[in-house]
């Protein structure tokens, strides 16, 4: 179903995560396979809202317990810089981050937070996650 704004802007725009074209996050393998978590916090992210065409500012929170594999952090700073000129919803920033690390590390577990500055008076805060199948 196509549904449109007075801006010219459809529901297509809303389902393009996917298609765009994002550098390949790297993992290395770990050394400890107790049940210990990782946090990373990336708090300069910036994107483009698709409808209008406004930076968007934030920051995005990656929380997984390792598996086999940890992520590498300068893959990961190369991966984030290539939002900054997508044009790309929040809810979808962090649904595609979160399938972008899951394919990467393959954790036992994984929590996507996008944590988003106000626009408008108002704030988004959008949450995905992941937990593996035993």
């Amino acid at each position: 179903m196509k549904t449109s704004t007075s801006m010219g802007y459809t529901s297509e725009h809303a389902a393009t995560p996917h298609k765009i074209k994002l550098p390949a996050i790297e993992a290395w393998p770990n050394q400890y396979r107790r049940g210990y978590s990782i946090k990373i916090e990336h708090p300069e992210f910036t994107s483009v809202c698709p409808k209008t065409g406004l930076p968007d500012f934030g920051t995005i929170t990656i929380e997984y317990v390792p598996d086999k594999l940890c992520l590498e952090l300068k893959s990961l700073k190369y991966y984030f810089l290539q939002y900054r000129n997508c044009g790309i919803f929040m809810e979808n920033i962090a649904n595609r981050v979160l399938d972008d690390v899951v394919k990467a590390c393959k954790p036992k577990s994984c929590t996507v937070t996008g944590t988003f500055t106000p626009r408008g008076g108002l704030n988004s805060v959008i949450t995905a996650s992941y937990k593996a199948h035993k």
